[in-house]
């Protein structure tokens, strides 16, 4: 299901009136603006194709992240910071093409397509020893989603989700989050997708699914109005770090970190959060 910006707005009110309260994620860390080692000028950046900005994504782009599945209109979180980063690099919206990255793919070692990858890809040590990231530009935790009707909607501590069939999709924190966190007594199921994973929800054959906390915002208010956040994951880090990902050893990373952290600094990344993602600090944390 695909909805227009402002039924993604209209949700807000709704979203904040969520019980409970949780810490709020991080802000993205700025670097500092001084100029990278490398030289940034558009002439001289390490590009798959000169004079153009190739961006890799997934496909389906899901909101809030992406709308409509056009990665290319700008609109949702990534697809804005995606095009405000071009702007930085010296790029006009024109000069950006998208190419699609199933998400398994991206972090892969070897050769990539794209100039860097944008998919909600959080940054853990295995992933870094086979590409190279950005410093962070959003910081998010790993929530559970349920049907309002389950019994394991009343959950408030990881141990009360040990005995319920959990699922995520394939490669995904969210997956890692159910095995080292709540450790079932039963293997996880495993989805190609978040939309696999939804509809495994709505018939049955899981009690509960994990995504990042902004994705289960959306999908609880807008997608399965008919399902709840349980909690989300206490994380002793603050929260995931999602980093814009490059081939291992990218000269581009330096300038897409210059880059972050100028939209840092002028508050273009907190705008853009604010006006794409929804208030998340209503929602439990699940204890130990």
């Amino acid at each position: 299901m695909r909805i227009s910006k402002s039924l993604v707005a209209s949700t807000a009110v709704f979203l904040i009136a969520l019980t409970g309260c949780a810490p709020k994620a991080s802000e993205p860390a700025a670097k500092g603006s001084s100029a990278p080692a490398v030289s940034c000028a558009v002439g001289d950046l390490a590009l798959k194709t000169k004079g153009q900005l190739t961006v890799g994504t997934d496909s389906p782009a899901y909101p809030p992240w992406f709308q409509d599945n056009k990665p290319a209109n700008g609109k949702g979180f990534e697809s804005a910071v995606a095009y405000a980063v071009a702007e930085q690099l010296g790029f006009t919206a024109d000069q950006v093409v998208w190419v699609k990255v199933p998400f398994n793919n991206s972090y892969a070692p070897g050769a990539k397509k794209f100039d860097f990858d944008i998919n909600q890809i959080s940054v853990t040590p295995d992933r870094e020893a086979k590409v190279s990231f950005s410093d962070g530009y959003y910081f998010a935790s790993q929530a559970i989603i349920a049907l309002k009707t389950s019994k394991i909607s009343s959950a408030t501590t990881v141990a009360d989700l040990k005995d319920y069939k959990l699922g995520a999709q394939t490669g995904t924190t969210s997956l890692t989050a159910i095995r080292e966190t709540v450790q079932p007594t039963t293997d996880p199921l495993v989805f190609d997708d978040t939309n696999v994973a939804k509809r495994a929800l709505l018939n049955g054959q899981v009690d509960a699914i994990v995504a990042d906390l902004p994705t289960a915002l959306y999908i609880t208010a807008v997608e399965i109005p008919k399902a709840k956040i349980v909690g989300q994951f206490k994380d002793a880090n603050n929260a995931e770090r999602f980093g814009l990902l490059s081939e291992k050893g990218s000269k581009l990373t330096p300038c897409l970190n210059d880059a972050l952290a100028k939209l840092t600094a002028d508050g273009t990344l907190k705008g853009l959060e604010e006006e794409w993602i929804p208030e998340t600090t209503s929602v439990p944390v699940l204890t130990n």
